[in-house]
C-alpha cells in the first residue's frame, strides 16, 4: 500500500521534516535535484542540449540545482527563470548564485526550440489558480515542440489536489515527484500529462508522512498479499456462500458473469436467484451454480417473500442488481434486501436505478452539503458508475465527472457504508479512508465487466474481509486481471468474460 497526498499535506511533510525534525531545506533541495537528475540520466544522451525551464519558488531551486549537476557531469544545461528573480524563495536564489558561480548560464528569455529536452521546474503542487500569461506562452511553446520533458514534482499546471488542468498544462514525459505520490498525478487528466511517475525518496522521515495522517492509497502488486488465506482442511462450505440475485427475461449474461466471477474469486458456493426464464441458460453455462428462481407476479405474496429471505439467510454476502431490470418486483426484491439481510450486500447496475427513488436512503441533493444526501446501512456496498452516481446525488454527470474526488469524498463522509465509484480510475471510499485504483486500462470500457467486478467483490466480502479492503482489493485485482487480458486480447478485443479467465492466472501469484 501506498500513501497518496494533496498539496497542503505534502507542505505540511515539508515543513515538519525542516522545523521539527531540523533537516535543513537545501539538503532537501539538492537530494531533489539528484533524483532529477538520476532518472535524466537513463533517459537522454550525451548530445541533448537541455533547459531547465524554472519559476521563482522552491521548485524552479530544484529544477536550478538539477541543471548545475548536469552541466557538472559535461551536459550542455542552461536555467531559463520565468517571473521575477527578486521575488525567489532564498533557497532558489541561493541555487541560481551556486549554479552561476559554477558558470551555467542563466537567462530570463531563450528560444526553447532549440534545446532536445526541458526540465519543467515552473509551478509546484501549490498551483492554485489558471496558468496565465508568459507561463501560459512557454507552456503552450514546450507541448509544441519535440522535447523529452521531465516535469518537477508535478506538471506545471496540474492541481495536486485533483489532478485538474488549470487553463493549461505541461504534457510530460517523466515527473519525478518527491517523499509521496500525489493524488493529483494519480487521477485523469493529470495522470496523462505526468507520463511516467517516479516516486523519489530524498529524505522525508516517515515520522513526518504519519505527522499528517494520510488516508488516501493505492495498492501495487505486493498488496495481493491482504487476499484472505484458505484453510488447508476445509470443504465448499467453509469457503463461504455467495447469493447472485441478478438476471430478467431474455437478461441472463449479467448473472452468469457475476456468479462464475465469484466461483473464480474463491467463493465456494454461488448460488443465483433468478426468474425461471434463465434456469437453462445458467445451468448449461455454469453447471456449479446452484439455481433458485422466483416468480415476479407473486413477490407481494407473504410465502414467496418468506421463501427469499430465507436466501438471505443462507448466504454469507448478497449480490443485487445485475440485469434484474427497473420493474416493480425488481424494486420488491431490492426492499426485501434492505430490511431483511444481515451479510454485506452489494447494490449494483438496475438496484442502484431502483435505490435512487427510495426517499428513506437517498435524500434530495442541497447546496449546503453538496454530494452528500446518500445514508445506507453499514453492512451495504454500492457500485455506480458515472450515471448511477448522478441519479442518487440528484446532479448532472458532468458534476460527478469534474468533481470525482470530491464526490467520492462527501458521499461517504460520516457514513458507515462503502462506495465504490467506477471510472478510469475507480474510487472506493468509507467515511474514513479514501483508496484509488491504478490498475486496469480502456479495453474494460466494455458492456459486463462491472458485473465481474460485482462478483469479485461478493466473493472477498464473503470470505470476511472488512468492506473497504474487500472492495478496494476486488477493484484491484479486476483491473489487473483485465491487463492480463488485454495483452493477451488487446484492449480493442477484451470483453468481459476474458477479464474472468484471467483472474486464475493474477491470484495464482499470490496463491
Amino acid at each position: 500500500m501506498k500513501y497518496l497526498v494533496n498539496a497542503a499535506q505534502m507542505k505540511a511533510i515539508d515543513e515538519y521534516t525542516s522545523n521539527e525534525i531540523g533537516i535543513p531545506s537545501l539538503v532537501l533541495m539538492e537530494k531533489a535535484a539528484m533524483a532529477i537528475v538520476e532518472t535524466m540520466l537513463l533517459n537522454i544522451a550525451k548530445s541533448d542540449k537541455i533547459l531547465a525551464v524554472c519559476g521563482t519558488g522552491n521548485n524552479g531551486g530544484d529544477g536550478v540545482a538539477a541543471a548545475r549537476i548536469l552541466k557538472e557531469l559535461c551536459y550542455h544545461a542552461d536555467v531559463l527563470i520565468i517571473g521575477d528573480e527578486n521575488r525567489a524563495t532564498e533557497q532558489t536564489r541561493q541555487q541560481l548564485v551556486i549554479a552561476r558561480n559554477m558558470d551555467v548560464e542563466v537567462y530570463s528569455n531563450v528560444d526553447i526550440s532549440e534545446y532536445t529536452v526541458i526540465i519543467d521546474a515552473m509551478f509546484g503542487i501549490g498551483l492554485s489558480k489558471p496558468v496565465m500569461g508568459s507561463f501560459e506562452q512557454i507552456i503552450e511553446t514546450i507541448n509544441a515542440n519535440d522535447n523529452n520533458v521531465f516535469s518537477v514534482d508535478i506538471p506545471s499546471g496540474i492541481q495536486a489536489d485533483n489532478g485538474k488542468v488549470m487553463n493549461i498544462a505541461v504534457r510530460a514525459d517523466y515527473t519525478i515527484t518527491f517523499g509521496v505520490n500525489k493524488i493529483g498525478l494519480v487521477l485523469y487528466p493529470g495522470s496523462e500529462y505526468a507520463g511516467e511517475v517516479i516516486v523519489a525518496d530524498i529524505g522525508f522521515p516517515a515520522k513526518a508522512v504519519k505527522y499528517v495522517k494520510p488516508s488516501v492509497y493505492y495498492y501495487e502488486a505486493e498488496d495481493l498479499k491482504r487476499l484472505p488465506l484458505r484453510k488447508n482442511y476445509s470443504n465448499k462450505g467453509t469457503f463461504v456462500k455467495v447469493l447472485i440475485i441478478a438476471g430478467s427475461h431474455n437478461m441472463s449474461g449479467a448473472c452468469y458473469l457475476s456468479a462464475k466471477a465469484a466461483y473464480r474469486s474463491g467463493a465456494g458456493l454461488v448460488k443465483v436467484l433468478t426468474v425461471e426464464d434463465n434456469r437453462s441458460i445458467i445451468q448449461s453455462q455454469l453447471p456449479e451454480a446452484i439455481l433458485a428462481t422466483y416468480n415476479p407476479s407473486c413477490l407481494e405474496d407473504k410465502l414467496e417473500v418468506e421463501r427469499i429471505i430465507q436466501e438471505l439467510t443462507w448466504a454469507t454476502s448478497i449480490v443485487i442488481g445485475p440485469g434484474i431490470g427497473v420493474s416493480e418486483a425488481s424494486n420488491c426484491l431490492l426492499d426485501i434486501v434492505l430490511n431483511y439481510a444481515k451479510v454485506p450486500v452489494v447494490i449494483d447496475a438496475d438496484a442502484l436505478t431502483l435505490l435512487a427513488s427510495k426517499r428513506q436512503y437517498i435524500s434530495k441533493g442541497n447546496e449546503t452539503e453538496q454530494f452528500s444526501n446518500i445514508d445506507l446501512p453499514e453492512n451495504i456496498v454500492i457500485t455506480p458508475h458515472l450515471k448511477e452516481m448522478s441519479r442518487l446525488l440528484d446532479c448532472e454527470v458532468s458534476d460527478v465527472q469534474e468533481n470525482l474526488f470530491t464526490v467520492a469524498r462527501n458521499a461517504v463522509d460520516g457514513k458507515r457504508f462503502v462506495l465504490a465509484l467506477k471510472d478510469a480510475r475507480t474510487i472506493v471510499a468509507d467515511g474514513k479512508h479514501c483508496y484509488i485504483n491504478v490498475s486496469g486500462n480502456n479495453g474494460m470500457a466494455t458492456a459486463g465487466a462491472g458485473d465481474v467486478l460485482t462478483g469479485i467483490i461478493a466473493a472477498m466480502l464473503a470470505q470476511g474481509m472488512k468492506q473497504l479492503e474487500a472492495t478496494a482489493l476486488s477493484v484491484y485485482v479486476h483491473g489487473l486481471a483485465g491487463d492480463r487480458a488485454a495483452k493477451r486480447k488487446s484492449v480493442y478485443s477484451l470483453i468481459a468474460s476474458d477479464i474472468i479467465e484471467a483472474l486464475p492466472s493474477v491470484l495464482h501469484e499470490w496463491s
